[in-house]
């Protein structure tokens, strides 16, 4: 089934552009994704149901695998979709491959509670110097057909990349959408190697930039788009808001966070070490949990302001290893959660835990949908100026009750004594 939607932008002065496209939903219904943040909680005692459906993909639940290792080849995203993943992001893929050349080691973990290297402390950071996938793209779409083939139901998107070429874009969407795949994730967010040819971050960080390529992208693909993000840039939410106003469905937020991990204190150079050298990498786990937050906050107001009347969708990354985590990410709006390195630290099955540890949640307070609790905290965040204007009411409030009654007329004969004590100074 075929649908057809427009995006727009407006920069400046410049006249309204319109983007039209076609795009395709395999399940033909739809979506109720849109970042609307209404709240319902049921009423009647039910089994919280985690299906979700994004932009007219129908997914069991909101865990996706996040693109990366998790999603390197046939094997391990077949076995994401057999532990229970309700979808699967697989590694970016470009034209030529042969570009592409990974080294080892290329990863370094930091540790609570020791210097770098140690072996004791649970791992609160995680980063790589991981390129996108080194396999030939045609190898990869044999695989994606496989997939489809074997698994007709499940979510498959395709996380893309390439240089600053139309040509390129248009020609890797066409092969790509051959393959069978649900939707497309355009990778503007990988903060080493890939930059270095104008790729991944490079482009999330220039916003004309972000607004060309997209414009490309979403005349081109007849499925549903999303545009992932960078941290690594002053104001997350220019890239989001043009990417979804070029026609982007959805955005993804947060790709790794630009850092150097440390230096060995023994042998005096910098993780992770290749023969004797390293290169700044991607920053990832727990520790960078509370910034994805902040700034899938950021998004998801912008959201809620500017396209709240939009079927535009937010997909929530960063640090995710219990459902706890997950469910912040939901509460502020977020329709899908992805998870990569949870994945490479605790196994494919994780899911079945973020799974139950979602749903003790939602029994806890009586949700039985997504739906229901989507976006509850996100009017909760405000302005430092209004947080002190909260404040002195709330004080003056406080002092009011505790000098008792204001006038003669409030006293009541059932509460005099109380009234009394009230006005007393001396307790």
């Amino acid at each position: 089934m075929a649908s057809l939607s427009s995006a727009h932008v407006r920069g400046g002065n410049s006249s309204l552009l319109e983007f039209p496209k076609l795009r395709r939903s395999n399940y033909g219904r739809t979506s109720v994704s849109s970042v609307g943040f209404r709240v319902f909680a049921s009423q009647a005692k039910q089994e919280p149901d985690l299906s979700v459906t994004v932009n007219g993909l129908h997914m069991p639940n909101p865990f996706v695998i996040g693109s990366g290792p998790p999603g390197t080849n046939y094997t391990v995203m077949k076995r994401a979709f057999d532990e229970g993943w309700g979808a699967v992001i697989a590694k970016t893929v470009s034209l030529d491959a042969s570009k592409v050349v990974n080294v080892t080691p290329r990863y370094a973990r930091l540790r609570a509670g020791g210097t770098n290297g140690s072996a004791k402390g649970e791992i609160i950071g995680w980063q790589n110097i991981e390129l996108i996938s080194d396999r030939p793209l045609e190898t990869m779409l044999k695989e994606f057909k496989q997939l489809k083939k074997e698994y007709p139901d499940r979510i498959l998107i395709a996380s893309i990349m390439e240089e600053y070429d139309r040509g390129a874009w248009e020609e890797l969407i066409d092969r790509v959408e051959e393959s069978g795949v649900d939707a497309l994730e355009l990778n503007f967010s990988c903060p080493h190697g890939m930059p270095e040819r104008r790729m991944g971050a490079a482009v999330g960080q220039d916003c004309a930039l972000v607004e060309e390529v997209c414009g490309w992208v979403n005349a081109k693909a007849t499925v549903p788009v999303w545009a992932k993000m960078t941290p690594n840039i002053t104001d997350i939410t220019q890239p989001a808001r043009i990417a979804l106003r070029t026609g982007c469905e959805g955005v993804a937020a947060i790709n790794t966070i630009m850092s150097v991990m440390g230096i060995n204190l023994t042998s005096l150079r910098p993780e992770p070490c290749v023969e004797g050298y390293s290169t700044p990498g991607g920053y990832s786990c727990k520790a960078v949990h509370p910034i994805a937050l902040g700034k899938v906050m950021n998004i998801a107001q912008m959201m809620k302001s500017e396209f709240a009347d939009k079927d535009c969708s937010l997909s929530g990354i960063g640090g995710v290893e219990t459902g706890g985590d997950a469910a912040e990410f939901i509460l502020l709006g977020a329709n899908t959660v992805q998870v990569c390195t949870g994945v490479m630290m605790h196994g494919y099955g994780l899911v079945k835990k973020l799974s139950e540890e979602l749903k003790d949640f939602m029994r806890k307070h009586n949700f039985t949908s997504i739906e229901d609790f989507r976006g509850v905290s996100l009017p909760y965040f405000t302005t430092h100026t209004d947080l002190v204007h909260r404040q002195r009411e709330a004080i003056k409030q406080r002092k009011a009750i505790r000098l008792g009654l204001q006038s003669d007329k409030d006293w009541t004969g059932d509460g005099f004594v109380e009234e009394t004590e009230s006005m007393v100074s001396n307790q």
